[in-house]
């Protein structure tokens, strides 16, 4: 679910929010060794972040992990 501003936190009560920081929603998968690292709307962002792959490498086979960066 994708964020949306509000002008300030009106919650109900036993609601909890939480800020919305700055970053990079990304999905990276492995399969067969490959490292494949892309936003949300299918940009290839591994280039930007070489240490994403690095450490992705690492992971088994038939992974895929969906986060903030």
């Amino acid at each position: 679910m994708l964020s949306t501003p509000v002008p300030g936190p009106d919650l109900r009560p036993g609601w909890a929010g939480e800020p919305k920081w700055d970053g990079f929603r990304a999905l990276v998968s492995v399969d067969a060794g490959q490292v494949v690292l892309c936003s949300r709307r299918g940009t290839e962002m591994l280039p930007a972040f070489p240490e994403i792959e690095a450490g992705a490498a690492q992971l088994p086979d038939a992974t895929a992990l969906d986060g903030v960066m």
